[in-house]
């Protein structure tokens, strides 16, 4: 008796945590072909965009990819062969937008395969990653609920290198020449904290308003007198 119950426990728990188990592993997401890409400033390259339905079989798909438009450029889409329909929109920068459907529900995908491949121009040195907008993206499921079974935790990038990846020598120039700067701007703010520290020195006296005013025009004549000493030596 005890042995039965057993192995109708141990059937039970293969029955549950198995299918949990593989449909962890096996849960719908969208993949990139290359984690890392290496371009020249002007030059293109391409980078494929692929869905994996996991263990269910699905109906279309809407994919957002992310990039910085500052750095790149999506020239164009081509469509894979996974999807019989496959359209795009590279309007939005910083965007590409793919979608891709089946032309009949009861011819599902069921397996892992290329939705598109975008050509990417690159615009300037630098380092960027392509990413999938999970908020948007979706994988639908052939079921009554068309059920989005995207896993975005299973999704991965790429990591976009665009000539030396940095600065050019131009910014390497500029912060070099930055310390030589900074004596003359110490001088400067030196003279104007000395200045600044002389006056509240002699703000706190008592009547040198009403002083200043009795002795400005004896004062004026003084400067001027001095002016022209000055010139002559």
């Amino acid at each position: 008796m005890k042995n039965n119950l057993r192995k109708i426990l141990s059937l039970a728990v293969l029955f549950i945590v198995v299918p949990i188990f593989f449909g962890s592993v096996n849960a719908a997401s969208l993949k990139f072909d290359k984690t890392t890409v290496s371009g020249t400033n002007g030059g293109t390259f391409q980078i494929a965009v692929t869905v994996d339905p996991g263990s269910d079989p699905v109906l279309s798909t809407d994919v957002y990819v992310t990039f910085d438009s500052s750095l790149l450029k999506a020239n164009s889409v081509a469509a894979g062969t996974l999807f019989p329909v496959v359209t795009n929109d590279i309007s939005t920068s910083g965007k590409v937008y793919i979608a891709g459907m089946v032309s009949d529900t009861a011819s599902p995908v069921t397996t892992s395969g290329t939705l598109a491949t975008i050509t990417f121009q690159a615009l300037k040195d630098g380092t960027g990653t392509l990413a999938f907008d999970c908020n948007t993206s979706t994988i639908v499921k052939n079921d009554v609920d068309t059920s989005n079974i995207l896993v975005c935790s299973q999704n991965n990038s790429s990591v976009v290198t665009i000539g030396s990846g940095g600065g050019g020598s131009s910014n390497n120039t500029t912060t070099d020449n930055t310390p030589t700067d900074t004596p003359v701007q110490d001088n400067v703010a030196a003279d104007t904290a000395a200045a600044n520290s002389d006056a509240p020195a002699e703000l706190p006296r008592t009547g040198i308003f009403e002083n200043v005013s009795k002795i400005a025009v004896p004062g004026m004549l003084l400067l001027i007198v001095g002016g022209i000493f000055r010139l002559l030596l």
